[in-house]
């Protein structure tokens, strides 16, 4: 579900939404990883998502260094902001590093690892979600 708010409350839960959504999507690809942790030759997968948000949302208030005059319509800008909502999470094979004799790469200490901090991100989303709505609620009731 995505949420068309033009609010500071309703675009803090579309992200928090977001979030949850690829805190999901992260589960899958650990679960994956650790499936295939004894397959020769796999690779593991991460899931990319944090940064491309926060790039998008910086991109939403930046000064750009050097703004040019745009003379024609068909002229590209120096500076655009990107919208946070086309911003998708992109699930990255990791083929740099090899922990294993038989090409795998997979550490069943680091995805254990991994999974806890999903866990706990997930659940800090939620309890952050609750207070949004905590608040909205209180508001409408006022």
């Amino acid at each position: 579900m995505e949420l068309m708010f033009n609010n500071t409350a309703g675009k803090t839960i579309d992200i928090l939404q977001r979030a949850m959504d690829v805190s999901s999507l992260r589960r899958d690809v650990i679960a994956n990883n650790v499936s295939n942790a004894e397959v020769p030759n796999f690779k593991r997968s991460e899931v990319d998502f944090e940064s491309q948000l926060k790039l998008a949302l910086e991109s939403e208030t930046a000064k750009p260094t050097l703004e040019m005059a745009l003379t024609d319509p068909r002229h590209i800008p120096t500076s655009r902001p990107m919208d946070y909502q086309t911003v998708q999470p992109r699930r990255v094979l990791d083929y740099l590093s090899t922990s294993k004799n038989n090409g795998n790469n997979v550490d069943i200490e680091q995805e254990s690892m991994d999974e806890l901090q999903n866990q706990l991100t997930y659940t800090l989303l939620t309890q952050a979600e609750n207070f949004q709505f905590g608040q909205l609620n209180t508001v409408l009731r006022s």
